[in-house]
């Protein structure tokens, strides 16, 4: 669990040959970073420069703090899914039986292995949109860290959204592929979003 791991040796068991962690708990990494840069950023806009945002910036700060936790979660979900997902293929496949039974523990592992993207979108998209808020009153010294944690974020979306897309193209259920459809679209703004925030972050360091 990446709980009980300090970052090298989570990095190291992430770069050997196991088959997990892989892309989605880094997507999942990436979100709690950026979550982490928000509260730094948030707790810099302090003092009497910034009296007039004081609540606005504890607010900010506690809510990305609670977006860590929940991205360190999904990064260890994504690993236990995709392990669930790889016990479901190497089932026995012998008999008609056997087959019937394989393809169900797939499909049901398939979308168990949909959920932590589909919530990695929304923690991405939350921290997206504290980042778009910071902005606008931060301290302005701490405007870089805003954009890298919008980065990070935009990379969480990104990855989410793929691994989301390759279980939607194995999935037979229609309810469920509606479903995690619905997120493409959120996906697709808050990537959208993440470049724009960057993109104004740049012209205001630039002057």
């Amino acid at each position: 669990m990446i709980s009980s791991e300090n970052v090298q040796a989570y990095v190291e068991r992430m770069a050997s040959g196991e088959p997990a962690p892989g892309g989605g708990a880094a997507g999942a990494l990436q979100a709690a970073l950026g979550a982490a840069l928000l509260a730094m950023a948030a707790r810099y806009t302090t003092g009497p420069d910034h009296a007039e945002h004081a609540q606005d910036a504890e607010r900010a700060a506690a809510r990305a703090e609670e977006l860590i936790p929940h991205a360190l979660r999904l990064a260890d979900a994504d690993a236990e899914a995709f392990g669930a997902l790889a016990e479901a293929y190497a089932l026995p496949a012998g008999s008609e039986e056997e087959r019937t039974e394989r393809s169900r523990a797939i499909q049901e592992a398939t979308a168990g292995a949909a959920r932590p993207p589909q919530q990695l979108i929304g923690v991405g998209a939350e921290v997206v949109g504290l980042a778009r808020e910071l902005t606008g009153w931060c301290n302005p010294n701490v405007l870089s860290d805003v954009a890298a944690a919008s980065e990070a974020a935009r990379a969480a979306v990104a990855t989410a959204l793929v691994t989301l897309e390759i279980n939607l193209r194995s999935l037979k259920d229609p309810a469920v592929q509606e479903e995690l459809r619905s997120e493409v679209g959120r996906a697709e703004q808050a990537v959208e979003d993440a470049a724009e925030l960057t993109r104004r972050i740049r012209e205001r360091v630039r002057g």
